[in-house]
């Protein structure tokens, strides 16, 4: 057996998100922090973080760190006795920030299991597969975006029509992927800027009680992630035309209708006033919610919001629009 090494980028929802829960439409870019998984032969399996090694005896969760990994084996249909190899997993992006980093780290480590067992396995398959994992095995409440970011990659325009019942239908289909970063300004930086309140926060825990109310037939929350999707429909073509204010315009809207939903906090929303005030145009959710998570700002001058940021926020991060989805390394 060969050594098998994946990396995978974390992602900010630029605007529609969390729409990728109700069928909607998101608009994404990847960042250049990653999770890396390298797979290599063992006589048992070894499971090994960046500071910590664990030889399980058995494959069931238990609620600690290596419940990611472990669900990741049986969901790629290993057994304890066939996982003949030590798989350690490290990653840049911060923990419960809102990012993905959970999602991209278990892309990473989901690919160099399916490398090894089917030799290939294509990008949508992949980021089926991992939500599949996320939801089903870990329990967590998620959409779409973040595991198709982490496959793809990029800057995406992403369609999730017909994936609201999140599987409960057998003929769900796939998403609809359409990167647009190769229609973006290839010499000039997005103006963008990423800024993580450094509270940090399960995405899980602010998506149930959405979720369980639109199951309910609550019409606030329907109608709102049907605005949501529809303000990023409209934001694809104001980011390929440079209408920086139209997407401004669409970037507060969309804030405003997840925070009258309940799904903002004091702490997010003190940030965000906090980039209006450095003079961003717009500054909205960029995952995660509640009093957690990172805020994405739209702003002519990102050098000058990230100075006025320091001290405010606990990071300041940039969008990185040629990043690779997973990507054998």
């Amino acid at each position: 057996m060969a050594s098998i090494r994946y990396s995978a980028p974390g992602r900010a929802g630029i605007i529609g998100n969390p729409s990728d829960l109700y069928g909607g439409v998101v608009i994404s870019c990847g960042l250049a922090m990653r999770a890396r998984c390298h797979l290599d032969p063992a006589d048992r399996l070894t499971l090994k973080s960046s500071d910590e090694k664990q030889i399980p005896t058995d494959l069931n969760l238990t609620g600690d760190r290596f419940d990611l990994l472990k669900s990741a084996i049986v969901g790629a249909g290993f057994s304890l006795d066939k996982s003949r190899f030590q798989l350690s997993a490290e990653s840049d992006v911060p923990a419960q920030a809102g990012l993905a980093g959970s999602t991209a780290m278990l892309t990473a480590v989901v690919a160099c299991l399916l490398t090894l067992k089917e030799g290939w396995v294509s990008a949508y398959h992949l980021a089926e597969q991992v939500r599949r994992i996320e939801a089903d095995a870990l329990g967590v409440v998620c959409g779409y975006q973040d595991h198709h970011m982490a496959a793809f990659g990029g800057v995406n325009y992403m369609d999730f029509r017909g994936k609201e019942t999140l599987r409960a239908d057998a003929n769900e289909p796939f998403a609809t992927v359409e990167p647009i970063d190769r229609l973006l300004p290839r010499r000039q930086e997005l103006p963008f800027v990423l800024a993580f309140t450094g509270f940090e926060r399960d995405s899980s825990a602010v998506h149930s009680d959405l979720r369980s109310r639109w199951e309910r037939g609550d019409e606030s929350v329907v109608k709102g992630m049907r605005e949501i999707a529809s303000l990023a429909q409209r934001a694809k073509k104001a980011m390929i035309e440079r209408d920086w204010q139209l997407m401004a315009d669409l970037m507060n809207e969309n804030h405003a209708i997840v925070r009258d939903l309940g799904a903002s906090g004091k702490v997010l929303d003190e940030l965000i006033d906090a980039a209006k005030a450095g003079g961003a145009w717009a500054a909205k959710l960029a995952g995660a919610g509640g009093e957690g998570g990172t805020i994405i700002a739209l702003t002519p001058d990102p050098q000058r919001l990230a100075d006025a940021l320091q001290g405010k926020a606990a990071g300041i991060y940039q969008l990185a629009p040629n990043a690779p989805g997973v990507m054998r390394i």
